[in-house]
C-alpha cells in the first residue's frame, strides 16, 4: 500500500475508510479498491461499523459513518461546519425558523450544522442526521448543478423532476412543500466554494401552517442572502 505506516492493520483500516469515503462500497468493492482479501476486509469493515466509523446504506453498501463527522468536528477539521454556525444563527433570527446546512455524502445528504428555533412548533434536524437526496429543497439544490448523468438515478424515485431542477438553477433557490415530511416546508439556496462549485445547501424549514403553500415568497430572500454570506465566509 502507498504511504505505509509500518503498522499493517492500521494501513488496512485507513484504506477501507478511504475507499468508503470515495463512494459507498460493497464488500467486493472494498476488496477491489484496497487489495485486501475478502475475509479480512469483511472483518475490519464490520468492526468499523460497530464503532460507527462505517455504516451501511439501504442496499447494504459500506459508507462513512457518523463517528467520522463527529471526529472531524472535534478536531476543528470542517471549515463548512465552523463557518455555518454564525450564518445559521443569523438566518434563524431573521426568519424565526429552524435552519440547517447540508452537504452531499454519497447518495444522501448530511446535516453538518443547524440552528433551532428556540420554542414552539419546529422542524428539528440534528447535526449528523442523514436525509435522502430524493425529497426536500436542500436535495434539489445539491442535485441541480450536478452533471445530468449523476442525477438521473435519483430522479426515478424523487419527488421532483428535471424541470424543477432547471427552475432551481434559473432562480437560484429551491422550495418544497411536504416533500420530505408531511406538514413541513422548506426553502434552500446553494453555498459555493471559491471556484463557484456548489458544495452545500443552506435551508430554513418549518411547519406548513407558518410557511404557507408558497414558502419561497416568504423566505427565499433571507435564505439567498445567508447562502451568499456563507459562500463569502468559505472564501
Amino acid at each position: 500500500m502507498d504511504n505505509s505506516s509500518g503498522v499493517l492493520l492500521l494501513d488496512k483500516v485507513v484504506a477501507i475508510l478511504g475507499a468508503a469515503a470515495d463512494a459507498p462500497q460493497s464488500l467486493a468493492g472494498l476488496c477491489e479498491a484496497t487489495g485486501i482479501p475478502r475475509p479480512t476486509a469483511h472483518r475490519l469493515a464490520v468492526a468499523l461499523e460497530a464503532h460507527d466509523l462505517l455504516e451501511r446504506d439501504e442496499v447494504g453498501r459500506f459508507r462513512i459513518g457518523p463517528a467520522v463527522s463527529a471526529l472531524a468536528r472535534g478536531a476543528g477539521g470542517d471549515p463548512l461546519a465552523e463557518a455555518a454556525g454564525p450564518v445559521l444563527r443569523g438566518l434563524r433570527d431573521r426568519t424565526g425558523e429552524s435552519c440547517q446546512v447540508y452537504r452531499r455524502q454519497g447518495e444522501q445528504r448530511i446535516c453538518v450544522a443547524s440552528a433551532e428555533r428556540p420554542s414552539g412548533l419546529r422542524d428539528t434536524v440534528p447535526t449528523g442526521a442523514r436525509l435522502p437526496l430524493t425529497a426536500g429543497s436542500a436535495a434539489q439544490i445539491l442535485l441541480a448543478w450536478e452533471p445530468r448523468a449523476q442525477v438521473d438515478g435519483f430522479l426515478a424515485s424523487a419527488s421532483f423532476d428535471e424541470a424543477v431542477l432547471a427552475t432551481v438553477r434559473d432562480r437560484g433557490w429551491a422550495a418544497s412543500v411536504a416533500e420530505r415530511e408531511a406538514g413541513v416546508a422548506s426553502v434552500s439556496a446553494p453555498v459555493r466554494d471559491r471556484t463557484g462549485s456548489v458544495v452545500a445547501a443552506i435551508s430554513v424549514s418549518g411547519p406548513l401552517e407558518r410557511f404557507g403553500a408558497s414558502p419561497g415568497r416568504l423566505h427565499a430572500p433571507a435564505v439567498v442572502l445567508a447562502a451568499r454570506e456563507l459562500t463569502a465566509a468559505l472564501a
